[in-house]
């Protein structure tokens, strides 16, 4: 019994990280910054992604203010579709300031 709950119990984590894996896409929320709001950022990815460290962003996230920091960086930014901002943030995370990594926009 108590093997069977441990593969049970296996299989759950495995199931929910593999889950998370699948709706992360840095490459897609780098996209979306690319066609939406680097104009009207008036800079690049890179350095929008870099105003915060990776804990902020989650933070950010964690407390939905992310469109909000997004239009305070942006003022230029008016509204946002809600289905964007898991993208973003997948992509303000990957790039994050403490992150190491550079965007190609």
């Amino acid at each position: 019994m108590k093997r069977f709950l441990s593969i049970v119990a296996t299989s759950l984590l495995m199931a929910s990280i593999a889950t998370t894996a699948v709706s992360a896409d840095p490459a897609k929320g780098q996209k979306i910054y690319l066609k939406k709001l680097k104009k009207k950022c008036g800079f690049n990815g890179a350095k929008m992604a870099a105003k915060h460290t990776q804990d902020e962003w989650e933070k950010l996230k964690e407390e939905g203010k992310l469109e909000d920091e997004i239009k305070k960086q942006c003022p230029n930014v008016k509204d946002l579709k809600d289905k964007y901002l898991d993208d973003l943030f997948d992509f303000f995370y990957e790039y994050a300031s403490d992150s190491g990594n550079v965007p190609s926009c």
